[in-house]
């Protein structure tokens, strides 16, 4: 029935360009009539003879929905509506030597912010056996990380659990799609040099936060843990 709908809306719309603005109404339409995910699209003939378009028009922007995530082919069914997965659609464009500097700096930066504000997500969530394997991660880093700078497989490995204690999953991806962003910046010169601090949370304290249950604390200790990495973009 919707399918219906929608052909008949199609033959009022504009369709004096081609392909940006068969792309563009099929997303108002969609949106319009209210199509959520799992619903089957019409064929790509039916939206050629609504649209007045050429069929290779009519491929090309969903082919273009498809890219983005949201669009798929279902045996049977043809095209039907599907929920993007946006660090998926995000991660294509995320090669960190196609990037500039500027834009690899705000992602640097967007790293840290994450990190901070997701004490009260890590606080609500964790579990005991959470605590048992972060306590677990410390253990098999040197002595001197407790003190210095951590090496950025520690970095990594620690941080990894802290994504995975929120339960979710965007959050999650969006810290494996950063880690060669991550990387590449440490490696590159682009921050300014290393400065070693005295003191600073280290990740056993951090683990004690944790354990403390105070979302403001954790977010304090947070922000000091990374601090080396504020210094690094402001000093």
């Amino acid at each position: 029935m919707k399918s219906i709908n929608l052909i008949e809306s199609l033959r009022n719309v504009d369709t004096s360009s081609l392909v940006d603005k068969v792309e563009k109404n099929l997303i108002e339409l969609f949106i319009e009539k209210e199509f959520k995910v799992g619903d089957t699209i019409p064929t790509e003939l039916e939206l050629k003879e609504a649209m007045g378009v050429s069929r290779t028009v009519i491929r090309e922007a969903l082919l273009r929905l498809r890219m983005i995530g949201l669009i798929d082919s279902k045996k049977r069914r043809g095209a039907v509506i599907t929920s993007p997965d946006l660090t998926a659609v995000l991660q294509k464009s995320m090669n960190p030597q196609m990037l500039d500097d500027n834009t690899l700096r705000e992602i640097f930066e967007m790293r840290l912010s994450l990190e901070i504000g997701m004490a009260d997500f890590i606080i609500q969530r964790v579990t005991p056996e959470d605590i048992v394997e972060l306590k677990a991660i410390v253990k098999t880093e040197p002595k001197k990380a407790q003190a210095h700078l951590f090496q950025i497989e520690q970095e990594i490995k620690f941080h990894a659990k802290l994504y995975d204690i929120t339960g979710n999953e965007t959050l999650k991806n969006f810290q494996k799609m950063l880690l060669p962003i991550f990387h590449y910046v440490h490696q590159s010169g682009l921050l300014k040099k290393q400065i070693v601090l005295k003191q600073f949370v280290s990740h056993a304290g951090l683990i004690e936060l944790i354990e403390k249950g105070s979302a403001e604390k954790l977010r304090n200790g947070i922000r000091n843990h990374l601090e080396n990495h504020f210094s690094r973009l402001f000093e």
